[in-house]
C-alpha cells in the first residue's frame, strides 16, 4: 500500500530539504519542487495527497499558482497548505479564498507543521467520505446478517482482503455489491487510502480514457479515476456496460502496469486495487462478443458472488431493524417496529429488488404510516403499490396540496425511480422508453438527486 504522497514547493533549498527529511521520517513519500514550473511538472508525474506551497518564489508566486489551480474545472488538485516568512493577514485571507487549507508562518514550527499536515489529510478524507454518503446509499461498516450465508461471505471477504488481488463481485441488482466492495476495502491494508467508484454505464462513449486515465491540457491536469484511487481501491461498477474500446484501454493499463493521460507523454503507474462488479454473467458476455475474454481473466482473479435476499430470508428481521434505526437516526423519521405477522410475511416474500427493495420499503412505511407498530396490512398495501413489487407505474400517493412545480418534481422523481428499477439502472434502455435524449436524462437525474448506482 502507498503512503501519503506530499509535494513541497519552496525556492529555498535548505527549507525544502529540511521539510522533506522531517516528513519522510514520519513515513510520508515526499517530492520537492523549487519553483512553479517544477510544481507543474510534479503534478503531471503524480497527483499528490497534499501540497506545501511557498508564497514567495522567483518565477510565479504561490498565490497566483493557487489561483490558477482553483479556477480550473476540477479545482485544487489536493489540500494545499501555504507557507511564508513575510505573510500578511490580507495574504492569508486571499489564500483561504482560493481554497488553501491553512497558512503557516516561517520559520516553521515542525510540531505545528506535522499537526497541520495530519489535520489536512484527515479533513480531506472526511470530505471525500461525506461526498460519498451524499451520493450513494447509506453504507454500513459491515454487511448486515447473521445467517450462515452472510457469515461465510464476511469471512471470505476478510480472507481476500489480506491479499492485494483483483476481485470480481457478481450478484443481482440490489444485493449490495458496492457494500461488499467497501467492506473489502475497509478490511484491507489500503483502508486509509481512497475508495473510488466509477459507474461504467455512466461513461460517455469515447470518453473512457479521460474518465479512467485523466488528461493534460494547457497546463491543466485532470486526474482520472485510476489516479484518484492511487494507493487505494477502484470499483468498476457494472463493468459489463463498458464498451469494447474502453475495455481495450483498461486491459492495456493492467497489462503494462501504467497508463498515459490523454495528451500526456509520461507514463503513470497503476497503484490501485481493482474491484469489478456486475449483475451479468461475464462468461455469457464473452461468448456473445460483448466482453473481452483477456480482460475477463484479468479481473476474475478472485470471484465473489453475493446471493439474492430470497436465499437468506433469516436475515430479514435484522435488516428491517437496521434500516428502521438508520432512518430514525439520520433522517429523523418516527421510530416504528414491524409486527411479528409483518416480519413473517416479509420472510416469505420473494424480494425481486433484494436489499435495495427492503430499504425502500422501510423508508416508505416510516414516511407514510403512523403508529408505533407496522402491521401486516400496511406492509401488504405498501408492497402492492410498490413499483418494484407490482411492475405498475406511480401509484398516485402524492399530495395535491402543494405548488405545481413541487408536484411535478415529485411525479418525475417517482417516474424515473420506477424506470431505473425496471431497467436495472441501464440508462440507454431507460432513455429509449422515456423518449429522452441520454445527456438530457443524466442532467434530469442529477437535478432530482437520483443516483443510478442505487439500482445496482
Amino acid at each position: 500500500m502507498s503512503a501519503n504522497h506530499i509535494l513541497v514547493v519552496d525556492d529555498e533549498p535548505d527549507i525544502l530539504q529540511t521539510v522533506k527529511e522531517i516528513l519522510e521520517d514520519e513515513g510520508f513519500v515526499v517530492m520537492g519542487a523549487e519553483h512553479a514550473e517544477a510544481a507543474r511538472r510534479a503534478l503531471r508525474e503524480r497527483r499528490p495527497d497534499l501540497m506545501l506551497l511557498d508564497i514567495w518564489m522567483p518565477d510565479l508566486d504561490g498565490i497566483s499558482l493557487l489561483k490558477e489551480w482553483a479556477e480550473t474545472d476540477d479545482g485544487l488538485p489536493c489540500p494545499i497548505i501555504m507557507m511564508s516568512g513575510h505573510g500578511t493577514v490580507e495574504t492569508a485571507v486571499e489564500a483561504t479564498r482560493y481554497g488553501a487549507y491553512d497558512f503557516l508562518e516561517k520559520p516553521l514550527s515542525m510540531a505545528k507543521l506535522l499537526l497541520t499536515v495530519e489535520r489536512a489529510l484527515e479533513a480531506d478524507k472526511l470530505a471525500r467520505e461525506n461526498v460519498g454518503l451524499r451520493r450513494h446509499v447509506p453504507q454500513v461498516h459491515e454487511p448486515v446478517g447473521r445467517s450462515a450465508v452472510m457469515q461465510r461471505l464476511r469471512e471470505q471477504v476478510k480472507r481476500i482482503a489480506l491479499h492485494d488481488t483483483w476481485v470480481l463481485i457478481t450478484g443481482e441488482p440490489g444485493t449490495g455489491r458496492e457494500t461488499f466492495a467497501r467492506f473489502l476495502h475497509a478490511q484491507s491494508a489500503r483502508k486509509d487510502r481512497p475508495f473510488v467508484d466509477l459507474g461504467s454505464s455512466a461513461i460517455a462513449r469515447g470518453n473512457a480514457a479521460r474518465e479512467l486515465f485523466g488528461s493534460e491540457e494547457n497546463q491543466h491536469i485532470h486526474y482520472g479515476s485510476l489516479e484518484q484511487a492511487a494507493g487505494g481501491t477502484l470499483l468498476l461498477d457494472e463493468v459489463a456496460d463498458m464498451d469494447l474500446e474502453a475495455q481495450g484501454q483498461l486491459l492495456g493499463a493492467l497489462d503494462t502496469g501504467s497508463f498515459l493521460r490523454v495528451a500526456g507523454s509520461e507514463p503513470v503507474p497503476v497503484d490501485a486495487r481493482i474491484i469489478a462488479a456486475t449483475q451479468r454473467d461475464l462468461k455469457d458476455e464473452v461468448r456473445a462478443g460483448r466482453f473481452r475474454e483477456d480482460l475477463f481473466y484479468h479481473l476474475n482473479v478472485v470471484p465473489l458472488h453475493i446471493p439474492p435476499l430470497r436465499e437468506h430470508p433469516e436475515d430479514i428481521p435484522e435488516l428491517l431493524n437496521h434500516y428502521v434505526d438508520y432512518f430514525a437516526t439520520h433522517e429523523k423519521l418516527s421510530y416504528r417496529r414491524f409486527s411479528v405477522g409483518a416480519q413473517n410475511f416479509l420472510r416469505n416474500y420473494s424480494w425481486p429488488g433484494n436489499v435495495r427493495e427492503l430499504k425502500n420499503l422501510v423508508q416508505r412505511v416510516l414516511i407514510l404510516g403512523a403508529g408505533d407498530e407496522i402491521p401486516l396490512s400496511e406492509v401488504e398495501s405498501t408492497l402492492g403499490n410498490s413499483p418494484v413489487a407490482s411492475g405498475q407505474p406511480f401509484d398516485g400517493l402524492m399530495s395535491f396540496d402543494q405548488p405545481l412545480r413541487q408536484a411535478r418534481e415529485t411525479f418525475e422523481k417517482a417516474y424515473l425511480d420506477y424506470q431505473l428499477e425496471k431497467h436495472n439502472g441501464n440508462v440507454s434502455k431507460m432513455a429509449k422508453e422515456a423518449g429522452m435524449e441520454r445527456t438530457h436524462l443524466y442532467r434530469k437525474l442529477r437535478s432530482l438527486g437520483i443516483e443510478i448506482k442505487e439500482r445496482r
